[in-house]
């Protein structure tokens, strides 16, 4: 990833007026001095998401997305921070800098390059000889697959010639070597023969990367040829596992969910009916690289694979790699067809989104499939037994009592299994084998554990919102900080973001200016941004338990000292030496009675 000094960061920023980016994308309308409108990121009726001109900064009081313009364009268009820096510096005219190589670097950075170009020139190639009277055989092939000429465009398809050399003959003319196009994966050597194409007389299928850069190549044969599918080789810029068909596309929509396919066909078929939500693995089963690259963008993923025996054991491998991510599958019921590219011609678009809008449930769904072995005829207590344990199995697998519970409630109601009867069996399955974290889910700790947690978890959520909320006056009004800055520093801050949050505000103030946006993009995490983004747009008053009950003094009074006394019980702070510890504390507890009999002008 490249790196780009903060200068750079700040000039794209300061050049890049956020109501006019925002704008661009967000009927935005002007209220006071900020201006308002429907938030892009949830479905939001009232508008509730505010820019600020005068912060440079956007932030939706509701789902409580923000940032700086540079987030507001990752999080709108599913940028990664270079690529959000990129499009803004094109817009602002502002030329980034060349990232320094060292030789082998710029080896591998000239490797790539080539095989970027000459995979473009590929793809060129082959979607050319596909308007041709050679390639009537694969245009004829599309055209029977219904694809209009728009969507043959748009995804680049083509065609490889039914001659063992045409487009290895092509690049050499084209001035690249053996060894480049054999890396590439667009020829292949024999001794006999020397250099001749991989691909022949096949339909070819360009796979982008997520920045539509062309990596590689799907092609299926148009004879009785083995194998059916054949796709390019692995090499430095295509790695099968790591890379989705149709994400470059898939990225831009608005969907909040994506839709994960089989095959190429079924993604371009889809995208041709405007469900452009779709991606597709590459010839391979749903790799765990593939969802941590989905989870750039939603973590909620519809499977749209086939309704056959393959299809659905390819779903519950899918599902099982989902759930270890942290992200929520759901099942698209494709009966009576095989796929959705047939689902489609068959009963059309609406019918089709109704069964996206009714996916089953992943968990719902491998529990229905756990069912079939039990369904035989004549199945009785033994079978009903063998189910229920495994259902037992299945639900001690949520750590969270509440989620737990909701499946159990509709497990039990569907397969007429008594509610209690399975509550039990899971908790004392739990109590058996289940780790810890899942028995403390599952509330076999004691009571007085449990109220000791429950009081630790108060006391951090409680110094939390101090620490937020003081960090909210001085960063809205920097005049306050010159009253505490002999007496409260950023180490005082338990919180890991409100400390390092505290430490660059401080830095700003003393060098003479708070600048949000120069803040926020100090930190790299969505939930850092968003959280430091709050303490800019949230007023301290909304932020306090009851703002009427004290004048403004005596609460920021009150904040300041318990900010105070957070920081002196902090772990990070304390010192090894138990003398030095004693007169940490005695310093701290004097400076506590001090700053109670201060007064302060807010």
């Amino acid at each position: 990833m490249p790196y780009y000094s903060q200068e750079i960061i700040d000039e794209i920023i300061s050049k890049n007026d956020i109501v006019s980016v925002v704008g661009e994308r967000v009927h935005l309308k002007r209220q006071g001095g900020s201006y308002v409108g429907l938030c892009p990121f949830h479905n939001d009726r009232n508008p509730s998401f505010s820019v600020s001109p005068s912060k440079q900064m956007c932030h939706c009081f509701s789902c409580l997305e923000g940032g700086d313009v540079i987030s507001f364009v990752m999080k709108y268009e599913n940028y990664t921070f270079p690529e959000a820096v990129k499009v803004l510096a094109d817009r602002a005219g502002v030329a980034l800098p060349e990232v320094q190589y060292t030789p082998e670097m710029q080896l591998v950075k000239g490797k790539r390059e080539k095989l970027y170009e000459i995979m473009n020139e590929a793809e060129k190639y082959f979607f050319y000889q596909l308007k041709t009277e050679a390639g009537a055989l694969g245009m004829r092939y599309f055209e029977e697959r219904q694809l209009t000429p728009e969507t043959i465009q748009h995804f680049g398809l083509g065609y490889s010639l039914q001659y063992s050399n045409d487009i290895v003959r092509y690049l050499r003319k084209k001035g690249y070597d053996d060894d480049l196009i054999r890396e590439a994966g667009l020829g292949v050597f024999y001794e006999k023969e020397g250099m001749v194409d991989k691909f022949i007389n096949r339909v070819m299928f360009p796979i982008q990367n997520s920045n539509g850069k062309v990596i590689g190549f799907g092609g299926r044969v148009m004879g009785d040829a083995k194998p059916k599918y054949l796709n390019s080789p692995e090499n430095l810029i295509f790695e099968k596992r790591k890379n989705l068909f149709g994400l470059n596309y898939a990225r831009r929509s608005k969907k909040k969910y994506m839709i994960l396919c089989e095959g190429y066909m079924d993604v371009i078929a889809m995208h041709q009916a405007g469900f452009t939500e779709a991606v597709a693995s590459l010839g391979t089963a749903f790799t765990p690289e593939q969802a941590m690259l989905l989870k750039r963008f939603t973590k909620d993923v519809l499977l749209a694979y086939d309704s056959d025996g393959p299809g659905v054991a390819a779903a519950l491998k899918a599902l099982a790699i989902l759930n270890e991510m942290d992200m929520h599958g759901r099942v698209i019921n494709m009966k009576p067809y095989k796929d959705p590219d047939e689902f489609i011609k068959g009963l059309g678009v609406e019918e089709f989104q109704k069964r996206l809008d009714h996916a089953e449930d992943g968990f719902m769904f491998e529990v229905r499939q756990a069912h079939v072995p039990f369904e035989t005829e004549g199945a009785g207590a033994r079978e009903r037994t063998e189910f229920t344990r495994t259902l037992v199995d299945m639900l001690c697998r949520f750590e969270d009592e509440i989620e737990r519970e909701n499946y159990l409630t509709d497990v039990a109601s569907i397969y007429n299994i008594d509610r209690d009867t399975l509550h039990n069996a899971v908790i004392k399955a739990a109590s058996r084998g289940a780790s810890e974290r899942t028995k403390a889910a599952l509330n076999v700790r004691s009571l007085g554990n449990e109220e000791s947690a429950k009081r630790k978890d108060n006391i951090k959520g409680s110094a939390k919102r101090c620490e937020m909320t003081l960090l909210a006056w001085i960063a809205q009004r920097p005049e306050l900080y010159e009253q505490i800055k002999e007496d409260i520093t950023a180490s005082d801050f338990t919180d890991d973001i409100y400390r390092k949050a505290a430490e660059i505000i401080f830095g700003q103030i003393k060098n003479g200016k708070v600048v949000p946006t120069s803040v926020i993009e100090s930190f790299e995490e969505d939930e850092e941004k968003r959280a430091v983004t709050e303490v800019f747009f949230s007023s301290p008053e909304e932020l306090e338990q009851d703002p009427q009950m004290e004048s403004g003094a005596e609460r920021f009074k009150n904040l300041v000292i318990k900010v105070k006394q957070n920081g002196l019980g902090s772990a990070s702070n304390m010192s090894a030496d138990p003398n030095a510890e004693l007169e940490r504390l005695i310093a701290g507890k004097r400076l506590v009675e001090e700053l109670s009999r201060r007064k302060f002008n807010v």
